[in-house]
């Protein structure tokens, strides 16, 4: 899930909400370097937001390339309204 906001700065922020519902420490912390990753590697062209990723629990067992392909979609969903 993906929440936005116009933020009025040069470039995008984001942040990301992992609760225990998806794991214990360990695995909330393997889903948020996965979710930076993709981040990282799909944020070109993403306006000035607020973007704060939130994880369900499913985000545990869907593995790195889903969830870079789910964050890429939500990115670009976020390029189309911010165009």
């Amino acid at each position: 899930m993906v929440v936005h906001a116009t933020n009025g700065l040069d470039g995008p922020r984001f942040g990301l909400a992992v609760s225990r519902k998806v794991g214990n420490a360990v695995v909330r912390n393997r889903v948020k370097r996965w979710i930076r990753d993709a981040i990282r590697h799909h944020m070109a062209g993403v306006p000035a937001r607020d973007v704060v990723f939130i994880a369900r629990a499913s985000a545990a067992t869907a593995g790195h390339a889903a969830l870079s392909a789910e964050v890429d979609h939500a990115l670009g969903v976020l390029r189309e309204v911010g165009a």
